[in-house]
């Protein structure tokens, strides 16, 4: 049966305000702590332990609070100290270091809201990190979706 949007967006928005939290931990926690093994081990997230900081997609309408709790990246139900919000495309540049983090956050294509500070401090951990995200199965998954929304 062939897709019947033009673009996956409409699906991702209608699904993100219906999914429990747990489900999307199960969903999010696991290729996040893969992705991020080595350095969760090495302590270099540590700083952000018990902080709350929020990604908001906004053009697929998904907001998420991540935190660290003992070496771990955890989805919480709580209020972000800051908001790391933009365009899904923008996080996957930033998630697959197709762009520099500093020109999406100059450019203002990503944007800092709340605790600049704490933003500041995630930014420079994103931008210190030899990789990005999407590699392995994630980057498959995320390059299929780009794919898809680009037809």
């Amino acid at each position: 049966m062939p897709w019947p949007f033009s673009t996956p967006l409409p699906v991702v928005k209608k699904l993100d305000a219906r999914v429990p939290l747990a489900l999307k931990r199960r969903l999010v926690e696991p290729p996040l702590n893969r992705a991020y093994a080595k350095p969760l081990r090495a302590g270099e997230f540590d700083e952000l332990e018990g902080r709350r900081v929020g990604l908001a997609i906004d053009d697929l309408g998904i907001a998420l609070v991540l935190s660290v709790e003992r070496s771990r990246l955890v989805l919480v139900d709580a209020a972000p100290e800051v908001v790391i919000r933009g365009g899904w495309r923008e996080f996957l540049c930033l998630a697959t270091r197709r762009e520099d983090p500093d020109g999406l956050f100059f450019q203002r294509r990503l944007v800092i809201e709340g605790d600049t500070e704490l933003g500041l401090t995630v930014k420079n951990l994103l931008d210190g990190l030899e990789e990005g995200i999407a590699r392995g199965r994630l980057g498959d998954w995320l390059s299929r979706l780009e794919r898809l929304a680009n037809r």
